[in-house]
């Protein structure tokens, strides 16, 4: 090895030790500021029900430490394994969403089963299953590159996987989420070169199958008028989206100030989980809520460019399925605390209260980091 070749191959190691900044401030910046909203939110509630402020603070901690151990060890994880992990996530994805219907394992909460509860711990398998299913995505699209366009091997297999997991979910039942998981799906498709023509025709069949499962309940039918005018159904239906509003109107430009926000006592059902971001804008205000998105346009614009630049394609695929997951996730639940989506109980990336979704974050926060340090001979 020439000494040409020994400096490259000394800048490379001290290149794949570093962390990505880009991403690491606005994730530890969210987890952070998540860490005091969730307190915030949370202790009137956790007092009521549990006889401690700090009850939910403490598990939140306790998460975000595993989280950022989570964080560490994908980051220093070469992504290139998830190949062969493809298949056993899959697998079991696929067992524990079976376990909430058929076992005793299952924890229900607000008229769905959506946990699974063993030995004290209680995590969601549909958070799992979406990660699976992007790793999956990226391992089957990167293997049959060549071949993507056909419409035998480019999307009937993948769409016969998704709907395994759609149907598994829309059980427990979590229609939204069943949605989520088919636009990441759609969009990861296009993005691994299936034809658009492949993917427009598909829906041809799936809207009316869509619109069947949505006035098939009478909730998800109420949820969709309330939404076009909540404040026609103040009591019921309506309830959350309107008081999710005055959050935001009372907290103006500046907010109320931490710890003083008023939609969280007992008015803003789930406070700390899936409208934490209505309680930031109470007590942080508009220039709060406008940090906050910076830090994740940071992180999802910090994805698309190392997409752009991954190693290879299943590291680009894999990428972008992980920028898109969170991308959909902070828009989605954005726009329901906002009024601009029907309410779906979706947690907010990094800041909302909850073990799965926060260790899936950090992992895919991670993932993203390590993809970036195989590539950075591109930069």
């Amino acid at each position: 090895m020439n000494k040409q070749e020994q400096e490259a191959d000394s800048k490379t190691k001290i290149y794949e030790g570093r962390y990505d900044l880009t991403i690491l401030f606005p994730v530890l910046f969210l987890v952070g500021i998540g860490i005091v909203m969730v307190y915030s939110a949370s202790s009137a509630l956790a007092l009521k029900k549990y006889g401690t402020d700090y009850y939910f603070l403490k598990k939140q901690v306790m998460f975000a430490v595993t989280g950022i151990a989570v964080l560490i060890f994908c980051r220093h994880f070469s992504f290139r394994y998830y190949r062969c992990l493809a298949y056993p996530l899959l697998c079991t994805s696929f067992i524990f969403l079976g376990l909430i219907h058929i076992s005793d394992f299952g924890y229900s909460a607000g008229g769905s089963t959506r946990w699974v509860h063993i030995y004290g711990f209680t995590f969601q398998p549909s958070e799992l299953a979406r990660f699976a299913m992007i790793v999956y995505l990226a391992y089957s699209l990167s293997k049959k590159h060549e071949r993507v366009k056909e419409f035998s091997v480019g999307f009937i297999p993948h769409i016969l996987m998704l709907s395994v997991f759609v149907g598994l979910i829309i059980l427990q039942p979590d229609f939204g989420f069943a949605v989520i998981l088919t636009i990441i799906t759609w969009v990861m498709l296009f993005v691994g070169g299936v034809p658009v023509l492949h993917l427009s025709t598909a829906l041809i069949p799936l809207l009316p199958l869509a619109y069947f499962f949505m006035i098939n309940a009478e909730y998800r039918i109420a949820r969709l008028i309330s939404f076009l005018d909540p404040w026609q159904y103040p009591t019921d239906e309506g309830y959350q989206a309107i008081h999710s509003l005055m959050a935001f109107g009372t907290g103006g430009l500046s907010g109320a100030g931490i710890g003083k926000g008023y939609q969280k006592l007992f008015y803003l059902p789930e406070p700390h989980t899936d409208f934490i971001f209505s309680v930031v804008g109470e007590e942080l205000g508009f220039m709060g809520c406008l940090f906050i998105i910076c830090l994740y346009g940071i992180i999802i614009v910090r994805g698309i460019i190392i997409a752009g630049k991954a190693e290879n394609y299943f590291g680009a695929l894999l990428a972008a399925g992980i920028t898109t997951t969170l991308g959909l996730q902070v828009c989605v639940n954005m726009g329901v605390t906002l009024g601009m989506l029907p309410t779906k109980g979706l947690t907010l990336p990094f800041l909302s209260y909850g073990g799965t979704s926060l260790l899936i974050s950090m992992a895919c926060a991670g993932i993203l980091m390590n993809i970036k340090a195989t590539a950075h001979k591109t930069d």
